[in-house]
């Protein structure tokens, strides 16, 4: 079955508290969960105007701390710009808090401006993080980090939009956290290069999708906030890192059975590996509060049960 959750990057739109942004998105998270929602997902980026999420695992172990099922992914911690030991601390302190529901989200980021800021190797981003992601249980394990973390092993998966780090991805045996067919080839390559069986092999990733009752309507709102976010990309954007990987796949403003019939497609387009999370935005930071509050209502009502739900024959629910 595969879980359904929120992805939160916590933007804070002009003219609103950040306080308030972060309360609201708490509130929401811990409702979606008492609406049978299964994970919640952030995100990390440095240095937006809008206070675009910096922290992902302060996030997730404060979301944790209001929630009692739900799995808490990071979708992705930019993992070359710390330490592997810190890593390892942060995200065994959030399984803990967590009772042992946190799903570890790693990428090599792109944006070389990050790295400036923390002294970081840009370059060499690609092996820092697969050198991290071999170390990690091994610094739980012999004590060289403490506390270990509740889950082992902790469940691990790396964003990657490209096949070097698909291929990455299967070489240590995460999980892809990307929903591309493209990557399915690499990623299988990966795997089997570093001995894993394709059982292994598990994807997850984002379903750009906003749900509302009257969809036309709705697009009037998202369309100011979904250029004030593309903005953002294009302020920070070192185009030179990594040309196009800004951009995530086009936002469809769909019905609520209108987005299970997209999802499913989607999914079904992914074949060999499990796809076992799939997640939408929250907010795109700047919506009307109704419309956030029905978004969610139908995620939880509607595309949740509706993905969960047998295909009969003909296609259909």
């Amino acid at each position: 079955m595969t879980r359904v959750g929120l992805y939160l990057d916590l933007r804070i739109p002009p003219g609103v508290r950040g306080a308030d942004v972060y309360a609201r998105t708490l509130d929401r998270v811990a409702d979606a969960e008492r609406r049978g929602l299964e994970a919640a997902w952030v995100t990390e980026h440095h240095g937006f105007a809008d206070g675009y999420l910096p922290a992902p695992l302060t996030a997730a172990a404060a979301i944790a701390a209001r929630t009692r099922t739900m799995r808490i992914g990071t979708g992705v911690v930019i993992a070359p710009m710390l330490p592997v030991e810190t890593l390892a601390e942060q995200a065994a302190v959030v399984d803990l808090v967590s009772g042992g529901r946190l799903e570890l989200g790693v990428g090599a980021g792109w944006r070389a401006e990050e790295f400036v800021r923390v002294g970081a190797d840009h370059r060499a981003r690609y092996t820092t993080l697969e050198d991290q992601l071999r170390r990690l249980p091994g610094l739980w394990v012999d004590g060289t980090v403490t506390p270990a973390p509740v889950q082992d092993p902790l469940p691990t998966w790396v964003g990657a939009r490209g096949p070097r780090g698909a291929r990455l991805a299967g070489r240590v045996g995460a999980g892809l956290l990307w929903l591309d067919p493209a990557l399915l080839a690499p990623y299988a390559e990966g795997l089997d290069a570093g001995g894993w069986p394709r059982e292994q092999g598990r994807l997850g990733g984002l379903v750009n999708v906003l749900l509302a009752d009257d969809p036309v309507a709705a697009k009037e709102e998202v369309r100011a906030a979904a250029r004030r976010n593309r903005a953002s990309y294009r302020g920070n954007d070192d185009a030179a890192a990594a040309p196009g990987d800004a951009t995530f796949p086009r936002l469809r403003v769909l019905t609520g059975d209108d987005a299970v019939a997209a999802v499913r497609e989607q999914v079904a387009g992914l074949q060999g590996f499990p796809v076992t999370d799939v997640f939408c935005f929250a907010d795109l930071g700047g919506l009307p509060a109704d419309l956030v509050d029905r978004h969610l209502e139908l995620v939880t009502d509607v595309l949740r049960p509706g993905l969960a739900a047998p295909v009969s024959v003909g296609g259909t629910p």
